[in-house]
């Protein structure tokens, strides 16, 4: 029997040596003679233990890491193609408690199958959502979306069913789907597992947001920095045409639906939905004035759905389980499950999916195991770089759109940066408005302006220059940015400054000047 060996392709663990690794693993089969073979995987989201390799036993998956290439010789003479003890021995992968204390819903697959195979897809409930859609007619799909209580997971937290809903109402020749992969926060790549690790989860939501607003062509939109994910999502597009998963009959039915990847130049404010669909038309990324909205007026002026990759994920679970199976997850008006990605400066960084509703104090000390350094936890950024800085004393909030928005912060994308002790927070402060001034698309003032204004006041508050009235100069800039802008680079940068100011102000204070010893 042969014996399959998992090496993920996953960029995370490339980045680790999982090339070396799986090399050196072919190499030590070839040159011992052994009947086994090894599978591309994408990552479990894991990123301590990356490269993590799994050996497939009898009953189960062995899991070892993080392994070097120098550790594969040692690895195979301790009888590792049957789960044998070893330095790197974890057990099997479903037990670590990282993984085993995880509700896997959209991330089901990611890191279990081959991300290429449909017969892995299809032998893991894969397609099972679209058949059921298949059968039904739009009003119902929409409607067991919207039941669901799927929001767009973007960082909106928008009804995803009210969307597509629109779009289904508007009338048009043409209506298009268009996926917002341009995942550019920073601590984020949930998106970047899912295309790399399980891009058929993705095809077939898009295909089901087709079927259900009578949308024929669709657009995955990413950045150029996802090479692998460009490369991945690309063959298995082609794939699922070959298998006629795609094209002008959806697996055998009357509905008809395609798609192509696309990439842009890395524009931050092209993850901005109008930004995002002026890029794909090949003009500027600069944001539209909205209405009309995207649902009306899209992609080339036609009604267009944007969804974010991991909205559009989760979609083919609800087809196949129900809205009530997944709305029984969550808490409030977030239901679901959401796959929170934990980084910075923490001991345990990688992609944790739960239902909602969970503390950020149990994400961070419990799930995430505390800092890196060992030093004390003093802020967590909760959204990306548009995020609010939360201190200690707000551990207690639930992770909910609610809850986050009532606090005066944000879910966004789920990306989670951990900052121990030694952190400045004005430095922060300061970052992000510089962030805001390079990546401003420039067409509103207030984001153009009031951000390079913001760095210049920040710098003031640190020379020592008039401290308390550039602090209120700062705060006059945040309130004309948050109320003034077009989109939300402008409107959210001020969350973070915000945060730092209240949360932090000791770091807003002018260094004490150290009297000379006499």
């Amino acid at each position: 029997m042969t014996v399959t060996i998992f090496v993920p392709r996953d960029a995370a663990a490339l980045a680790l040596g999982a090339e070396k690794v799986a090399n050196a693993i072919a190499q030590e089969i070839a040159a011992r003679g052994l009947d086994a073979k090894v599978v591309r995987n994408g990552s479990r989201g894991m990123f301590w233990l990356e490269p993590l390799v799994e050996v497939r036993t009898e009953h189960k998956r062995i899991a070892y890491g993080p392994v070097k290439a120098g550790d594969v010789p040692g690895l195979f003479d301790a009888g590792f193609l049957e789960g044998g003890q070893h330095a790197l021995h974890l057990g099997p992968t479903h037990d670590i408690p990282f993984l085993r204390q995880q509700t896997r819903l959209t991330f089901s697959r990611c890191g279990v199958t081959d991300p290429l195979s449909l017969d892995d897809y299809r032998q893991y409930q894969g397609l099972k959502g679209l058949e059921n859609a298949i059968a039904m007619t739009q009003a119902d799909i929409v409607a067991q979306v919207t039941d669901s209580g799927l929001r767009g997971r973007g960082g909106a937290g928008f009804p995803t069913g009210i969307k597509w809903k629109t779009v289904m109402d508007a009338a048009g020749p043409q209506k298009y789907i268009v996926c917002n992969a341009d995942e550019g926060d920073s601590a984020t790549f949930a998106d970047r597992m899912i295309m790399e690790g399980d891009p058929f989860v993705l095809i077939e939501g898009m295909i089901i947001a087709g079927i259900a607003t009578g949308a024929t062509k669709g657009y995955v939109y990413t950045r150029s920095e996802y090479p692998h994910a460009i490369a991945t999502m690309t063959e298995a597009v082609e794939i699922a045409r070959a298998a006629g998963i795609l094209g002008p009959s959806v697996m055998g039915s009357a509905f008809a639906f395609d798609m192509e990847i696309r990439s842009g130049a890395g524009a931050y404010v092209c993850g901005e939905e109008t930004s995002l669909l002026n890029s794909l038309e090949g003009k500027r990324g600069i944001v539209r004035a909205k209405p009309p909205l995207p649902a009306l007026q899209g992609f080339l002026g036609r009604p267009t759905v944007v969804n974010n990759v991991i909205s559009l994920a989760s979609v083919p679970v609800i087809m196949d389980r129900g809205a009530a199976f997944y709305r029984d997850f969550g808490m409030g008006r977030s239901r679901g499950t959401i796959p929170i990605q934990i980084a910075g400066n923490v001991k345990y960084g990688g992609l944790y999916e739960t239902a909602f509703g969970l503390s950020l104090g149990e994400i961070v000390d419990h799930i995430g195991g505390g800092t890196a350094t060992g030093r004390p936890v003093k802020a967590v950024q909760v959204g990306g770089p548009l995020g609010a800085y939360f201190p200690r004393a707000l551990f207690d909030t639930p992770f909910d759109y609610e809850a986050f928005a009532a606090r005066d912060g944000l879910i966004g994308h789920a990306g989670i940066t951990v900052f121990d002790d030694s952190a400045d927070m004005l430095k922060q402060a300061r970052f992000a408005m510089e962030f805001c001034a390079i990546e401003s698309c420039g067409k509103c003032t207030p984001c153009r302006i009031g951000s390079t204004r913001g760095v210049e006041t920040a710098d003031k508050i640190r020379q020592g220059i008039e401290p308390e009235k550039n602090k209120a100069l700062l705060a006059d800039l945040c309130n004309t940015m948050k109320f003034g802008s077009l989109c939300a680079l402008g409107g959210f940068t001020p969350y973070p400054v915000m945060s730092a100011m209240n949360h932090f102000p000791e770091d807003f204070s002018p260094a004490p000047m150290v009297e000379a010893a006499e």
